[in-house]
């Protein structure tokens, strides 16, 4: 891909990422989960030609820190569980209404055992939030395994199913076991990381979780640095956005002048104009066509007015913060549906901490294009 760009891109913010000594090993789980939504216009808008359906899998991460011969390890999200028609009984009305189409073969337990890690060596389960599509079944880990949620979710969502009937996870899910709830202004200690407000995990600056506040009451991302020299870092965005054209292009990552169209895995080069095959690039002023304000610097979509997140003008500020680091070529974005880093990434068990010479994060990026590229029309005597 050029690195050239179609506006100058605005100054990138200074992260305030402090040097560390200490890597965690990130492992990305590809959860098995695969979720359908019918009508896009849940989450974003305005609905672009091709693109009306919001197709997506469900990832969880595996972090491992190794410190005096001690490995600790935390699971960041579960993904669906395996029996999902055991979820709350509003989740599952709300799943068999014919909003959704999901699928689902094995619990993140499940993976995690097939491959010999035991579950009671998980120090904690940490929910991105709440939503059915993040919580799994933490029951198939054992009660020593602690569950980390993020502000305010105690108060707004406890007791779980079947003490409060609607509720939308369950008792059992977290009875028997620590819920922790972090504070980031008394356990992060006035911590910020671009502009999200921080809490420092294991003491070291390997593992931090943020403050990410607006699609859901308690949302939490976090963030994990993969290298040393140079500092590299996995951004583990969870549903801050739900697909690439809620943040991307910005001002600090302009459209570029020319694009490769996917060219990772020719199944879904398909999804491309004809004349762009091949090892061929796509101009990408070909999408201000149908950029709704015609704008290399700000995103393609919107968030929908009236749509599935609990504070939108919160969520639109999350998006901000997100697209700073973003930008930093030192950092990988990942947000938890995603399903363009299936045809990129190396998935469990193996290790995503080289993604920066593997150029992951550079393969990816743009890749949500292709879902739009049905408004494109004929543009072989475009190029």
């Amino acid at each position: 891909m050029s690195s050239e760009l179609l506006a100058p891109a605005a100054p990138a913010p200074e992260l305030h990422l402090p040097p560390g000594d200490k890597t965690v090993t990130v492992k990305v789980i590809n959860t098995t989960c695969f979720i359908q939504t019918t009508n896009i216009s849940r989450f974003m808008h305005p609905q672009m030609k091709g693109h009306d359906k919001l197709t997506a899998p469900a990832y969880s991460f595996l972090i491992e820190h190794e410190s005096h011969g001690e490995t600790r390890r935390l699971v960041f999200d579960l993904g669906v569980r395996k029996d999902w028609e055991n979820m709350a009984p509003v989740m599952v009305k709300m799943v068999t209404d014919g909003t959704w189409d999901l699928y689902t073969e094995k619990n993140v337990a499940d993976i995690l055992t097939e491959t010999g890690i035991d579950t009671k060596s998980i120090e904690a389960v940490i929910w991105s939030h709440w939503h059915f599509d993040h919580i799994g079944d933490p029951s198939t880990f054992p009660k020593s395994t602690d569950l980390i949620v993020g502000p305010g979710f105690k108060e707004a969502l406890l007791p779980g199913y079947p003490a409060n009937e609607n509720a939308p996870f369950l008792e059992s899910d977290y009875s028997g076991r620590s819920l922790r709830e972090i504070d980031f202004e008394k356990e992060g200690g006035g911590l910020t990381l671009g502009r999200f407000a921080a809490f420092d995990y294991f003491g070291d600056g390997s593992f931090y979780l943020l403050d990410a506040p607006g699609h859901a009451v308690g949302h939490i991302c976090g963030l994990a640095r993969t290298s040393l020299s140079p500092p590299t870092f996995i951004l583990m965005g969870a549903d801050s956005c739900h697909h690439g054209g809620e943040f991307r292009p910005s001002q600090y990552l302009p459209l570029p002048k020319h694009i490769v169209p996917n060219p990772i895995n020719p199944r879904r080069t398909g999804a491309w104009p004809r004349a762009t095959h091949s090892g061929s690039v796509c101009p990408g002023s070909l999408f201000l066509d149908i950029h709704f304000k015609k704008s290399p610097t700000q995103p393609f979509y919107e968030l929908s007015p009236n749509g599935v997140h609990h504070d939108k003008e919160t969520t639109e500020k999350t998006i901000e913060k997100i697209q700073e680091f973003d930008v930093n070529p030192n950092v990988f974005v990942c947000m938890a549906h995603d399903e363009h880093l299936l045809d990129v990434i190396d998935f469990y068990p193996k290790s995503a901490n080289d993604w920066k010479q593997r150029g992951w994060a550079e393969d990816s990026k743009w890749m949500f294009l292709g879902d739009l590229s049905a408004g494109l029309g004929n543009v072989a005597g475009k190029l």
